[in-house]
């Protein structure tokens, strides 16, 4: 019975130690160790010189601000907001900006640079770039019109990116409804989450060669919008011509996204989609006719895209310049 009690108590023992170690993993790399409060001591100019730098940058170019949201949804979305989008090629690593969904598309690399560049003066070594583009986001859409939410910090930066999982992970602008769902559940996003973070459509633009088949070949298009679209983007030239995602709105951020889909007004395919005989029918409606619900969804989704794998702990690094690893 000795023999029993004695190997008890070492099982026990290994059991309670393989638990602590568990616990410390799961930690280390969970979104627990995010807080709004994670600066507030070693940075405190942090808020403001994010907003100041973001302010200006929309006061230079409004569609800067749609660019700083979409620089977050292309991070996070490719291996958690890490900030690997920001970084340029090196002898080691091919990265992300150069993929398909980001090449000659995504914007505000110059924006969170100089944000960057003004942190390091005040808290050098404090900021993570990762941490950046996602207060940049949240700012950029408050001052176009849109909601505040109180954004988690204390990510840290990746040391290499990945171009291969940047061209394979977006979805894509001629998705069906069942694939962005899969696409956004993949992330721990909900639909709910999908058709709001959408929302975000309602400010920006996107080129001719992205709505292309739409305007020509689609027949859920309401004619003279499609008319409209037609005379700036031609059958076979003007790829890169700009066009808002939002025509009623484009440099505000408000619910006309989801009324432009009930009058088959959206741009892209994958906008359209939403409002398509589907299950998201009911929440495009919703959304369209009550922009507080809209806002609300809008800000929780935001806050859960952040939470997708961030660098806590001691993985990853505070990056010097956010263009390069240290």
């Amino acid at each position: 019975m000795a023999r029993t009690s004695s190997s008890s108590t070492s099982f026990s023992s290994y059991m309670v130690s393989v638990t602590l170690a568990l616990l410390l993993i799961y930690t280390s790399s969970s979104s627990a160790h995010l807080s709004t409060d994670f600066y507030d001591k070693s940075c405190p100019q942090l808020f403001g010189t994010v907003k100041s730098v973001v302010q200006s940058a929309i006061a230079k170019e409004r569609r800067m601000g749609a660019s700083l949201v979409r620089l977050f949804f292309h991070d996070c979305f490719v291996k958690g907001c890490d900030a690997s989008i920001l970084l340029e090629d090196t002898a080691t690593f091919k990265g992300e900006q150069g993929a398909g969904p980001n090449n000659n598309s995504v914007r505000g690399y110059n924006v969170v640079a100089k944000i960057k560049s003004k942190l390091e003066k005040v808290c050098p070594g404090i900021v993570s770039c990762a941490d950046i583009v996602v207060i940049a986001a949240r700012d950029s859409t408050v001052l176009l019109g849109g909601p505040y939410w109180k954004v988690k910090l204390g990510r840290r930066d990746s040391k290499t990116a990945n171009m291969n999982a940047a061209s394979k992970s977006l979805p894509s602008d001629t998705s069906t409804v069942s694939q962005l769902i899969k696409r956004f559940k993949s992330k721990g996003l909900s639909a709910t989450d999908m058709v709001a973070l959408s929302g975000s459509h309602t400010i920006g633009q996107t080129k001719c060669k992205t709505f292309r088949a739409r305007i020509y070949n689609e027949t859920n298009i309401d004619k003279s919008f499609a008319t409209m679209r037609q005379k700036m983007c031609p059958l076979t030239t003007g790829d890169d011509n700009l066009a808002p995602l939002d025509f009623q709105t484009p440099n505000v951020f408000d619910n006309n996204y989801y009324k432009n889909l009930i009058h088959k007004k959206g741009l892209l395919h994958s906008d359209q989609v939403l409002f398509s005989g589907e299950s998201t029918d009911s929440l495009v409606r919703t959304y369209s006719n009550n922009p507080d619900i809209f806002f609300s969804d809008f800000a929780a989704a935001m806050v859960k895209m952040g939470d997708i794998d961030p660098r806590t702990g001691t993985r990853g690094e505070i990056r010097k310049k956010c263009s390069c690893p240290n």
